[in-house]
């Protein structure tokens, strides 16, 4: 059965038990740094796109009607070297608690995807393959300028190259 935590400040340490089968919701640098280490076989991280979307209405090429945009505070930076210093910050977090021979997942746009996986190589991370998901209904067009970005990135990747089980392909 999955439970559901609302973390909370006081909260300095969360045991495996705690974890295991519950969603914690909390600011993740927070909450991760109250996890045990090595603990986990594989991690799936959606972070924030930083998507810099212009402060003006966008509005759909043909149909003009209104898009709704990611605006929400979690996904706004001052600049790329905040969002890189995030970036940093949470896979470094993440590969603490990451088990040696751990697994990551990690999914983005065009918008941040290659700054994560520069971010992931610089931290000894070991990428063994980008997977493209194909949108089968993506965002429009926008002013029908360009193309329409129809695709997200997944990268796959071990915590270290040393460790993982079958190295013989790279």
């Amino acid at each position: 059965m999955k439970v559901i935590v609302i973390d909370q400040i006081e909260k300095q340490v969360y045991t495996k038990e705690e974890i295991l089968n519950s969603v914690i919701l909390g600011d993740a640098l927070k909450v991760l740094k109250k996890f045990p280490s090595e603990i986990f076989d594989m991690v799936f991280i959606d972070p924030p796109y930083f998507l810099q979307l212009p402060k003006k209405e966008l509005r759909r090429w043909k149909v003009k009607t209104i898009v709704q945009g990611v605006d929400d505070d979690w996904d706004k930076f001052s600049s790329f070297e905040e969002y890189d210093n995030f970036i940093r910050d949470l896979l470094h977090e993440i590969k603490r608690v990451m088990k040696p021979n751990a697994t990551i997942w990690v999914i983005a746009t065009y918008h941040s995807i290659f700054r994560i996986g520069k971010i992931m190589q610089d931290l000894g991370y070991w990428i063994l393959n980008d997977i493209i998901w194909v949108k089968t209904n993506p965002m429009p067009n926008w002013l029908g300028v360009g193309f329409t970005n129809a695709t997200e990135t997944l990268i796959w990747a071990v915590k270290d190259r040393g460790k993982c089980l079958d190295i013989s392909f790279v």
